[in-house]
């Protein structure tokens, strides 16, 4: 592979919300030299890529930051970092009018007032969000953005982050990036279970299948501390499409419904876990399918639905008019997702100081990949962007760290032979494996088949759908053997080409990400939410859990400990 250096004050990875909003606002306030690495291209990757019908976090007339503050304090049980939520409350409103003056359409009524969806959300016409945002990154001539590049690991020192490596996933390029500072926002880590759709539809799933947990996998082997992976996020979406439930419950005041025409979400209560929960206790005691009671709504709510869905999961809208069959006729079946480690929903992610910094000097962390504060969504995203900006900004003013450039130097020649090892087996004349040449890896597994047992293994012992959620300690120590076993056979996966290179660290990241995420569950002996860390052995809450799980990750090994809870 051909070796390029590239030199930066400040290197994003992740060029999603929160990644390209930390590039704008660094851009339009410093003249630091910024770089953002992608995997795919900022103009259509992340969790936005498709789009979005809705703002989930603004503060409406009549209401304050410390609102919703309580509002997502409570739905996590408060296990949450107010100080960061309250961070991230008192910019949405700001960057949701700054977002509105790039182009994105905000709803407005007869008297030019943004139309709400309920006392925190914004209705808009979001389709176009992501390219609105990746326009302002090319527009700030300090930025220089390199897409379809794979970043794996930290370039890191003694607990000093400078930089990254990774591999063009067209060019056979080894990139190193150098860097003073770096900001993480990878997003979450998709695809840890086995998902609702198998086969050719496994990609069919509620959060952005190519956030794999790469942000947080390399936070993990760098020494980072993590908090919370065990408030795991579950997903209440439509059947089969697993398109967004919330449209239906805001946007028309759908409620939960179970087969007898029970209307069951208050016998659970409403916090967001336990509206999964309810619908999975519906279903165990005979009373499923469950449904969001959508019959009666009227023509034009039913037209509404129709384009809310093409912003953002078009497949709904393309079900209801291939059945000939809308919403208004018919109530809209619901489930439960595969588990998902996501900051953006849950608490999961890098322990994170006030400015965003994490426990690893030089590093940074927003969006998804960034831990204790729930519920942040899109304008959240934006918002911790911002402040992961201005941290750096000011980090950088004092910036006195030192590294060892030399053992830098041969760490970048140990990462560049990591990746030319998978792609040197040798193959046919017609692309396949040559069984006859002499191969380490010539009668090994490839990424699929890796993916396939960790997925199988998450679901059935480490609390996945086929368990309804459910986890024991036992099948937890199972299940953390094997996924070291796994862990094992990775370095000796075949690899025939820069795409198949792509998926082997994407396999990785889950496993190092699953590895984090048992110990996690393990360590939390009580039910904190239901559906999301249901606990068989420990089924109640426990005042003694009423603090954060966090941990660090020494010599191979997970070490978890508590942290006291922060509260305003």
């Amino acid at each position: 592979m051909e070796h390029k250096i590239i030199e930066s004050d400040v290197l994003i990875i992740g060029g999603g919300t929160a990644g390209c909003y930390a590039a704008i606002r660094l851009g339009e306030n410093s003249e630091l030299k910024v770089v953002v690495a992608e995997k795919a291209n900022i103009k259509r990757s992340g969790c936005l890529a498709a789009g979005v019908n809705a703002l989930n976090a603004y503060i409406t007339d009549g209401h304050v930051p410390m609102d919703y503050v309580n509002y997502a304090s409570k739905d996590a049980d408060g296990i949450v970092r107010e100080d960061l939520l309250l961070d991230i409350c008192n910019r949405l409103n700001s960057v949701t009018h700054d977002m509105e003056k790039r182009g994105l359409t905000i709803l407005k009524d007869e008297n030019g007032k943004y139309v709400s969806r309920g006392w925190r959300n914004l209705k808009i016409n979001g389709e176009n969000i992501k390219p609105i945002l990746a326009e302002a990154v090319y527009a700030q001539p300090n930025v220089e953005v390199y897409n379809h590049v794979n970043i794996t690991d930290y370039r890191f020192d003694a607990g000093i982050v400078r930089g990254a490596y990774g591999f063009g996933i067209e060019d056979a390029i080894f990139y190193e990036f150098r860097a003073k500072a770096v900001l993480i926002a990878t997003g979450g880590a998709s695809g840890i279970y086995r998902p609702n759709n198998p086969g050719e539809n496994s990609h069919q799933m509620w959060y952005c299948p190519f956030n794999t947990g790469a942000g947080y996998s390399m936070g993990i082997l760098a020494g980072a501390e993590m908090t919370t992976f065990e408030m795991r996020f579950i997903a209440l979406r439509c059947k089969d499409t697993i398109a967004p439930t919330g449209t239906l419950a805001q946007g028309v005041g759908a409620k939960q419904l179970n087969s007898q025409g029970e209307i069951y979400e208050k016998k659970y209560g409403l916090e967001t876990s336990n509206r999964l929960w309810g619908t999975v206790v519906e279903n165990l005691e005979g009373r499923g399918p469950c449904y969001l009671k959508t019959i009666g709504i009227d023509e034009k709510q039913e037209n509404d639905l129709y384009k809310a869905y093409l912003n953002m999961a078009p497949l709904q809208t393309l079900k209801w008019l291939d059945s000939g069959k809308g919403p208004a006729e018919e109530n809209v079946e619901i489930e439960g997702t595969e588990p998902y480690v996501v900051g953006g929903h849950t608490a999961s992610g890098y322990w994170i100081n006030r400015d965003r910094s994490t426990t690893v000097t030089g590093l940074f962390a927003a969006g998804d990949v960034a831990g204790g504060a729930p519920q942040k969504y899109v304008t959240g995203a934006l918002a911790e962007g911002e402040i992961a900006a201005e941290g750096i900004i000011d980090f950088l003013s004092h910036d006195s760290v030192s590294v060892d450039e030399e053992k830098l130097g041969k760490q970048a020649a140990e990462k560049k032979a990591e990746y030319e090892s998978f792609l040197n087996d040798k193959y046919d004349a017609y692309g396949f494996i040559n069984y006859g040449a002499e191969s380490e890896r010539a009668d090994r597994y490839n990424s699929k088949q890796l993916e396939n047992a960790m997925q199988k293994i998450m679901d059935e012992y480490a609390g996945g759908i086929r368990t309804n959620y459910k986890y024991t300690e036992s099948g937890l120590e199972k299940a953390e053997k094997e996924i070291d076993k796994l862990l094992e056979l990775w370095s000796k996966l075949s690899v025939a080409d820069l795409d198949e290179l792509l998926l082997a660290y994407e396999v990785r990241e889950r496993l190092i990400v699953s590895k984090v995420l048992i110990a996690h569950l393990r360590a939390r002996k009580e039910t904190r939410w239901h559906g999301f860390q249901e606990n068989a052995n420990y089924p109640e809450k426990d005042k003694n859990f009423e603090c954060y799980i966090n941990s660090v990750y020494e010599n191979g090994k997970v070490q978890v400990f508590k942290r006291e809870l922060i509260k305003l």
